[in-house]
Order: structure tokens, then sequence, then C-alpha cells
């Protein structure tokens, strides 16, 4: 799968610029204002993309303790009594159809399922789309910072018997460790579940379409295929969700504080 690099995308966000302030220079009609927005923001995704990348980019493929703190996160899960994933594995794997089609959803939908909510949020529901932009932003960041701590996924933990269904069923997304967009060894958090969060919760707090329910399932289904593809870890999924639920919350505090400091509560006289 090709990817734009962050050098596409840095120069995109300074072409998007550049035509908003000319476009800001022009006399008001209605074509003016229906475009700016747009360009304005493809100028900031841009370059929250290029970020992205460049950070995906840091020499970060060795695994020290990744295979320690899979094996942990594996008995903190049995703990919980939680379903292991290689059980999802088997599920599917008893019939080629259902492990390609499932390799081929971790592989194709949740980047283009995101942009496709996002053009649907900024077009329909432009109120609500700063704070779920904003939810975006901050959990991928956390993401990126706590990459640091690395991680293998459970396909790495060779006692535990998985199969790679990415090598073995379709798409080869990830290739050898080391090479490729993704990093192999930051499987905590997910960001598959975390992106698939951000679209199926924010079609449903949004919308109120029946088609709504429909959507939600987006997110079940990921949290479904990552583990059945052996790519994460259950709590990789649930430490997403939560990330997401801090960003969110962080943008709901701060735009309550500046409400307030643009519209601050008189002080009653004294009598």
């Amino acid at each position: 799968m090709s990817w734009a690099t962050w050098e596409q995308a840095a120069a995109a966000s300074l072409l998007s610029a550049l035509a908003a302030l000319i476009l800001r220079a022009a006399r008001p009609s209605r074509v003016r204002d229906a475009i700016s927005p747009g360009l304005r923001e493809l100028a900031l995704i841009s370059a929250l993309y290029a970020v992205w990348r460049l950070a995906r980019q840091l020499p970060l493929t060795h695994e020290s303790g990744a295979l320690e703190r899979a094996r942990r996160i594996d008995d903190f899960q049995q703990i919980l009594h939680l379903p292991t994933e290689i059980s999802m594995q088997h599920f599917v794997i008893r019939h080629d159809t259902w492990a390609a089609i499932t390799n081929d959803y971790y592989a194709t939908l949740h980047v283009p399922g995101l942009i496709v909510f996002m053009v649907w949020l900024f077009v329909r529901h432009r109120d609500h789309y700063a704070h779920w932009r904003n939810g975006l932003a901050g959990l991928t960041a956390f993401c990126l910072v706590i990459r640091f701590v690395r991680v293998a996924p459970p396909r790495f933990v060779q006692e535990l018997g998985f199969v790679d269904l990415s090598a073995t069923h379709g798409f080869d997304v990830y290739g050898d460790v080391g090479t490729g967009i993704s990093d192999q060894f930051a499987a905590m958090p997910s960001i598959h579940v975390g992106w698939a969060a951000v679209v199926a919760l924010g079609v449903f707090a949004t919308s109120t379409s029946r088609w709504r329910w429909v959507i939600v399932l987006h997110l079940p289904l990921t949290i479904f295929v990552v583990a059945a593809t052996s790519h994460h870890w259950w709590m990789d999924g649930v430490v997403a969700i939560g990330l997401l639920y801090i960003s969110l919350a962080v943008d709901t505090r701060v735009r309550q504080q500046v409400a307030r400091r643009r519209d601050p509560v008189p002080v009653p006289a004294h009598a």
C-alpha cells in the first residue's frame, strides 16, 4: 500500500495555505466562502500528517523489552479471563475466504474509513468537526509518544502459535521488521482501533440516522480483526479507546475554559 510521503504532505499543506490566503484577499463571494474553510482545514490536516510521517521515521527498530512486555500483557489478559487472540484466529482460518476477508479488512479500511468520516463530518456537521479532529490529533499524538515503550504484537510471541495472516492470506501489510511505513514493535496502543473508535463513536455522537448503528459496528469489527490477524492484543485496543476519551475530554475542557474567558459571568454589584 502506497502512502503519501511527508514531503508530499508538506507541499499539499503549503499550497493549500497559499490558496486560502489568495482567496481571503479576493472579493467576498459564495464560492470563496465555500472553498476557503476547506482549504484551511486541508492545510492543517496535511501539516499534521507530515509531522506524523516524520515521527514514524524515527529509528526505533530495536525490540528491547518488547517480547517481555507482550508476555506480561498476555498474562494480564488471562487474569481478566479474556478470550485469547489465538481463539479468534482459529475461528477465521478454518476457511481461507474468512481469513482473507479478515486480513483485507485490517489492511484496507481504517485509513479510507477515517478520511470519509472526516470529510462527511466537515461537510454535514461542521459544528462537531473541530472536536473530533482534535480528539483524533490527540489520540495519534499519544500513540506516537507511547511507541517509545516497545511492545511486540501477538504474532511475534512464537510459543503462542499464531499464523501471520498478512503473509499467508492477501496483503502482506508490514514485510520485514524495520521496513515499510509501520513500526512492528509499537503494538501498544492500536492506532487501528483508535481510528475506528473515532469513526464509529463520532458518527454515533453526531448523526441521528438509523444507519449510524451500522457504522458503529466498525469498532467491534476492527477490534476483532486486529486480534484475529495477530497484530494486536485486546489491551492495545482498550488503551487506544481510553486515550481517545482523554483527548476528547481535554478538548471539551479547553473549549469550556476559552468560552468562560470570552464570556465571563458578570460579578453582581454589592449593595
